[in-house]
């Protein structure tokens, strides 16, 4: 793929996936003035990110990172047969196996629950919720799958349009579900927040159901066949197995601290929830963009025997990562408060949740550069089929992650007043005395940016050592110019904070416009301060 057209599919994309990531903040605004922060949201969280985060290992993760480069390999054999029999017979050995995983889920839905969520009490109202949410929500990963299957036969083929929009029709689903199914629910005596669940079920045939016509139009809508015996399903269950790992270790990190999370005290897991979506616009609009778009780029390259083009592929991705995610890091940190209250304080979304909201964002941005650098080192691996490294590295990663909440949690209990006393009040017990600390959750997130950047870091140094990667000039003089463009966004935005210091007392428009120009002069002082010292747009297209 030539740099204009990585640089125009990766724009397509990301105008794509920021229409997504729009309706889907709108999604969230309505979550929080419906249903605010508490037991009953906890549990919907809960029983989603289980499937949700299957999901993302799917659509992002070790299936897509698996299946493109194999599909990748029988399109440059200019096989249209064998690529067809390939699409079905991966079609229909996923659905199999995606049913069997489904029925069991189901129906052990009460153990799976007490696995990823050990802090709700068994027996418990909440438990019970979420256990029953569960079983309507967990099929979403049989129709989701299918449908990021579908997704990576199109972008193969430079169809980036269809994938990056589908996400809106989830988020659609769900906001139709709680502004119209809720007051139903209420009606039959049901709990208000199961409509969301079935919300989410919904969402997935919507999704599967998108993208068939353009497979049809190509050519592909598959024919399911079982295939595990076939050579190229094979190989992708091969290097899937891996990948399950490697490809998405900030999800599986991500579900830990939700495990965490259930043993604090009741609105952590939202808290934690809403400061991951606010995340997921530089992540989503950019970084699953520019890793979607690189992942075939550099499989072509490494099939073609093109080091040069592959190092060239990935030296433009870690510029883009950076340019994009330093200003993204800065400007969630300083903007968290007034970011957060702007979008989610109303309703039952209180003071309160908006503060403890805004800990947890400020934490885990952090480690933006990191998760938006993964994106592109993660499939500088999987393109050259090389499984392991990732693995290796994830593997540290989540270990990372765990060491850090732990002596994070430790020296809050062990060297605070606050510590101290929730100590007291739980008899000494320190995950029970985690219970009584508002704000714990906030270490969680600092955790998982700390385990994102021990990541990033891996893989790099891997790249580096096996010659994969070599950089390309002028390193030095780009990250002065970031350097300078950064520090003049903090000028920028740490000024008008001053003057705008307390968003609560005013109105959903006050607050929306002072956002609105805290975002864009920010903005104009990080591309303005870019653009005087040289850089251009051209500048941003791959080798």
């Amino acid at each position: 793929m030539s740099g204009d057209r990585l640089l125009r599919s990766t724009a397509v994309f990301s105008s794509m996936t920021f229409i997504s990531r729009v309706s889907g903040l709108v999604r969230d605004q309505v979550y929080a003035a419906v249903f605010g922060a508490g037991p009953a949201m906890d549990a919907f969280i809960v029983a989603f990110r289980i499937p949700n985060f299957m999901r993302r290992l799917s659509a992002e993760g070790s299936f897509s990172m698996a299946f493109v480069p194999v599909l990748a390999e029988y399109k440059a054999r200019g096989d249209a047969a064998g690529v067809k029999a390939l699409i079905d017979r991966v079609a229909g050995t996923l659905s199999a196996f995606l049913l069997m995983l489904t029925a069991v889920a189901v129906l052990g839905a009460p153990w799976v629950l007490r696995v990823f969520a050990p802090g709700f009490s068994p027996g418990s109202e909440q438990s019970q919720l979420a256990t029953e949410m569960l079983r309507i929500t967990f099929p979403y990963i049989l129709f989701i799958s299918l449908a990021s299957m579908a997704g990576g036969i199109l972008n193969s083929h430079q169809r980036f349009a269809i994938p990056a929009l589908s996400p809106v029709l989830m988020n659609l689903s769900m906001i139709g579900a709680a502004l119209g199914l809720v007051p139903l629910m209420q009606g039959w005596g049901y709990e208000p927040v199961v409509a969301l669940a079935w919300g989410v079920f919904a969402a997935g045939i919507l999704q599967l159901a998108f993208h068939l016509p353009s497979l049809a139009r190509l050519g592909l809508l598959p024919r399911p066949r079982w295939g595990a015996a076939d050579p190229g399903v094979r190989k992708i269950m091969k290097l899937m197995v891996p990948t399950l790992f490697g490809a998405s270790v900030v999800q599986f990190n991500l579900l830990i601290n939700t495990m965490m999370a259930s043993f604090l005290i009741g609105g952590s897991v939202t808290w934690l929830y809403y400061s991951d979506r606010l995340l997921e616009f530089p992540l989503g609009m950019f970084g699953v963009a520019i890793g979607t778009v690189i992942l075939p780029h550099l499989s072509s390259r490494h099939a073609a025997i093109d080091p040069a083009g592959y190092s060239r592929g990935l030296d433009w991705g870690f510029r883009l990562c950076l340019m994009i995610g330093i200003p993204s890091c800065i400007g969630l940190i300083l903007c968290a408060g007034p970011l957060v209250a702007t979008l989610f304080q109303y309703g039952k979304f209180n003071e309160l949740h908006a503060r403890m909201t805004s800990l947890s964002l400020m934490a885990q941005s952090i480690a933006v550069p990191a998760f938006l650098l993964v994106k592109v080192l993660a499939p500088a691996f999987f393109s050259r089929q090389d499984t392991r490294t990732p693995v290796k590295a994830a593997v540290v990663s989540v270990i990372a992650n765990l060491v850090f909440t732990l002596l994070l949690f430790a020296g809050l209990l062990s060297f605070t007043d606050a510590g101290q006393a929730a100590l007291q009040q739980s008899g000494g017990r320190w995950f029970a005395a985690l219970e009584y600390l508002p704000g714990a959750h906030a270490l969680l997130a600092l955790a998982i940016a700390l385990a994102g950047w021990v990541n990033a870091a891996q893989l790099w140094w891997y790249l580096r050592r096996d010659a994969v990667y070599r950089a390309q000039p002028g390193w030095g003089r780009f990250m002065r110019q970031l350097a300078v463009a950064s520090v003049g966004m903090i000028v920028v935005l740490v000024a008008l904070l001053w003057l705008w210091d307390d968003w609560s007392p005013w109105s959903w428009w006050q607050r929306a416009l002072r956002l609105v120009a805290l975002v864009g002069a920010g903005g104009a002082a990080y591309a303005g301060l870019l653009l005087v010292q040289g850089i251009r747009p051209r500048d941003l297209r791959g080798q």
